[in-house]
């Protein structure tokens, strides 16, 4: 089959290859997958770039943990009336060796969610990493029907994803964008979007007087100062990212509001809590609650460009046509 690796990590265009491997058999409690899409998020160029001192797993990684396509064959133990079933899959390589930059991919059952109709293979694939982590932002501690979250960046991946299940789950949203010239790019309806580079802390306040319950933070180094402004007492910090290794916070404010900072590492979610939110978003983008907006689609054989552009961060969704 095809597929694209890399066998030591470094920049993109240095280390990825493509080429022919041999294809995946599915042992047992397994199915494997004929891909059509393959979803490529931060995480995964930030696998190959070593990102914090991180090492090669495995002499060899076929990346990408997200993907779309059809089941083709399943192991021991596995229904056999799952063959034939379109899925998405997620998790593929989070622990694992092989992901979902190749013609197939072979992946615990588990691991792969059936798909109704009404959800294409282009959002399928974009679901997996972003949406497990946004799911878990919004709700692990709750349902957040009739509170008010405040999501930093929804322009973003996860962010994009988290606010429009907030409002589906009766929240007040507000989003946040870097700047006012951004903001005629967000059009998620119900919620409301702030711009960072004028008064933000007034403007989520004018919306919240009584300050956010929760708070979905894509970068916790560059936004405490803002979180801890506009938070509620008892709310939570959901956070999923921060630049360097260590984060300064604001202790007397977030101290006396009995703020609880929830740090979320999506590869490390329980099985049974990543299972239930890659339902649950499949069926949200089947009820229309839910979109993803797509960026490029690119061949298989045009990774190295595709990690290019997540790292640049612009765009939409990136995603491998595998097939191509």
């Amino acid at each position: 089959m095809k597929a694209a690796w890399y066998d030591e990590q470094g920049p993109a265009g240095d280390v990825l290859r493509t080429g022919e491997v041999a294809t995946p058999e599915p042992g047992a409690g397994e199915v494997r997958v004929r891909l059509t899409r393959s979803g490529i998020n931060p995480g995964d160029t930030k696998k190959r770039e070593g990102w914090l001192g991180s090492a090669m797993p495995y002499p060899r990684v076929v990346p990408h943990s997200d993907g779309a396509g059809v089941v083709d064959l399943v192991g021991d133990g596995v229904p056999g009336a799952l063959a034939g079933t379109r899925v998405a899959v997620y998790g593929a390589q989070s622990y694992r060796q092989y992901g979902t930059a190749a013609e197939y991919v072979v992946v615990p059952a588990g691991l792969a969610v059936p798909l109704p109709d009404g959800v294409d293979d282009d959002v399928a694939a974009a679901l997996g990493i972003p949406g497990v982590t946004a799911h878990r932002a919004v709700f692990a501690d709750g349902s957040v029907r009739g509170k008010t979250v405040l999501v930093q960046g929804v322009r973003g991946a996860v962010g994009s994803i988290a606010a429009q299940l907030a409002v589906a789950d009766g929240a007040t949203v507000v989003g946040t964008v870097r700047r006012t010239a951004d903001l005629d790019g967000v059009a998620f309806p119900g919620v409301n979007v702030v711009a960072l580079d004028t008064d933000p802390a007034a403007a989520i306040r004018a919306i919240a007087p009584d300050g956010v319950d929760r708070v979905v933070e894509v970068a916790l180094d560059a936004n405490a100062d803002l979180d801890a402004a506009v938070i509620a007492n008892d709310g939570v910090i959901a956070t999923y990212f921060a630049r360097g290794e260590r984060v300064d916070l604001p202790f007397p404010p977030l101290l006396f509001a009995n703020v609880l900072v929830r740090f979320l590492g999506s590869d490390d979610f329980a099985a049974d809590v990543k299972r239930r939110a890659m339902e649950d978003l499949v069926a949200a983008a089947d009820r229309g609650e839910l979109s993803v907006t797509i960026g490029t689609v690119l061949p298989l054989s045009e990774v190295a460009a595709a990690h290019d552009l997540v790292d640049a961060g612009r765009g939409g969704r990136v995603l491998l046509d595998t097939g191509r």
